[in-house]
């Protein structure tokens, strides 16, 4: 069984992402541990200190930052990788509209990207959600995802 979770700077202000991310929350939750925590926003550093702070709670687990230097993986590597955790958690860290700081991404175990382009916030997380689910359904083999 997975347990991932989310650490996500600000609120989602889009109505329609905002249900996209609650439909994937569901469907993920339906299926394992899945968890949102999301921190008020402000500069690049006091956002940083919210999320370390949030850190600090989940030694275990393992950390993807969202960042633009990251490595991009395709669908089935990222699944392959969650997979290989066995049970352990994975969280996955989105900054605000400027980003992350690099205290958080030193702490992070990895840096990933989803793209070479440049999303808002708010689709980002609603691309991160979309593909934990994906990864999931690859996982335990649904007709969600076609190779």
């Amino acid at each position: 069984m997975f347990r991932y979770t989310v650490i996500a700077i600000g609120k989602m202000k889009n109505r329609s992402l905002a249900m996209l991310c609650d439909d994937f929350s569901q469907r993920l939750k339906r299926q394992g541990n899945f968890e949102l925590i999301e921190l008020k926003d402000g500069d690049v550093e006091s956002e940083g200190l919210r999320i370390l702070e949030a850190l600090a709670k989940r030694s275990d687990a393992r950390i993807y930052a969202m960042a633009e230097e990251g490595m991009t993986r395709t669908s089935q590597r990222l699944a392959d990788e969650l997979y290989a955790l066995q049970g352990r958690p994975a969280i996955f860290i989105l900054g605000g509209a400027y980003g992350l700081s690099d205290t958080v991404k030193a702490r992070a175990d990895a840096l990933f990207a989803l793209s070479p382009l440049t999303f808002t916030h708010e689709i980002a997380r609603m691309l991160v959600y979309e593909q934990l689910y994906r990864a999931v359904a690859i996982q335990t083999g649904s007709k969600y995802h076609h190779e």
